[in-house]
């Protein structure tokens, strides 16, 4: 007789939302990621301020004909529901009753702790997803990371990474990709 090795389950976003709604990660703050169940660090006030400012300064600026979310679940796969910091998805909030967006035109996280794991981890699923935006808002150096051009990368966690990484500093301005035009300060995302 052939034993099987013992498998890893990887949890669908339909499996991880049927388990979520019993209450059990109640307290908790989690997201799915690649099958699995991620539990993220407790927010710092720091970390709170930024995503609320950067909420509000991308909210501002892109205005009509999108939405900003906040903290809230990107659809990403079976097998992916993240819950970034701040995303600018297009439409409107009527447009997701019925279901998460599944992709953005920007997505944007907050890291202190978690800035290994934003930069490497996150960075690859995101370039894997194909969102062609991704800002990263480095609190240990005070700084905006911005990662554009998602190419195949084997070396990376999901097969993918970003090709181009952008540095800006608070004195400076920084334009989405979805909204050229937009010349955003860094400063006013941070405090």
């Amino acid at each position: 007789m052939t034993l099987a090795p013992p498998q890893v389950h990887l949890w669908t976003r339909h499996e991880f939302n049927t388990i979520a709604a019993t209450g059990v990660f109640d307290g908790k703050r989690v997201e799915l990621v690649a099958g699995q169940v991620i539990e993220m660090s407790p927010m710092r006030p720091l970390h709170a301020t930024v995503i609320t400012l950067a909420a509000r300064v991308l909210e501002q600026a892109f205005g009509a004909g999108y939405f900003v979310r906040w903290q809230m679940p990107l659809a990403l796969d079976e097998y992916s529901e993240p819950e970034p910091d701040v995303i600018v998805v297009e439409g409107d909030i009527r447009d997701y009753v019925d279901d998460h967006p599944a992709t953005a035109v920007l997505v944007a996280e907050v890291a202190e702790s978690s800035l290994d794991y934003d930069q490497g981890e996150k960075a690859s699923l995101y370039a894997a997803a194909g969102l062609a935006d991704y800002w990263l808002f480095n609190l240990v150096q005070r700084r905006l990371e911005v990662r554009r051009d998602p190419v195949p990368n084997p070396q990376q966690s999901h097969g993918f990474a970003y090709q181009t990484t952008l540095y800006y500093q608070p004195g400076e301005v920084v334009s989405p990709l979805a909204r050229p035009d937009l010349q955003i300060p860094v400063a006013a995302m941070f405090p």
